[in-house]
């Protein structure tokens, strides 16, 4: 299988801390940890790539697994943020298009079996989560908060060269 490429980077993530308590800010956060596109989201995304090809594309499935490992990273960075902000990590988020809050559902998931087709969809979360993010950083008006996501975001851009890496090895073997 060789040595499988690296899709963290190796830069510290900022100290959680907040400047001060706020349910707002909590409340868009939790958009990040349990949304359509958020970090418990992307988790499950991945495991079940990794758990549905690891058999079949062992390379391919330990990228899935170190990346999920980057975004349980990322769920827990933001949970603690939410939880200094005043507020709870729960699994439910507030829909800015129904103005309702949802639960977190396995129904967000893409469950996809064409490899290309999945890493291509993995592309465009990511690019999606890179949006909200630098959607929230606008939103939110603290500078530690902007800090945390700055660097997630980061991540985000390893994980888009991560699979289009993946994507040039398969077109090379077509």
């Amino acid at each position: 299988m060789g040595d499988v490429m690296e899709c963290r980077l190796n830069i510290p993530y900022p100290e959680v801390k907040v400047e001060n308590k706020n349910i707002e800010y909590a409340k868009i956060l939790l958009e990040d940890y349990t949304g359509f596109n958020g970090e418990e989201t992307a988790i499950n995304q991945y495991i079940f790539e990794y758990l549905d090809k690891f058999n079949q594309y062992e390379y391919f499935a330990q990228i899935l697994k170190k990346i999920a490992i980057v975004e349980m990273k990322h769920l827990e960075l933001i949970g603690k943020t939410i939880t200094l902000l005043g507020g709870k990590p729960t699994f439910k988020f507030l829909d800015r298009k129904t103005n309702y809050y949802l639960y977190y559902s396995g129904s967000f998931i893409n469950y996809e079996n064409d490899i290309k087709k999945i890493l291509i969809y993995n592309i465009k979360l990511e690019k999606m989560t890179i949006r909200k993010y630098q959607l929230h950083i606008k939103m939110i008006n603290d500078r530690y908060i902007k800090a945390l996501l700055y660097r997630i975001i980061l991540d985000e851009k390893k994980h888009i060269e991560c699979f289009r890496e993946l994507l040039f090895r398969l077109s090379k073997q077509d």
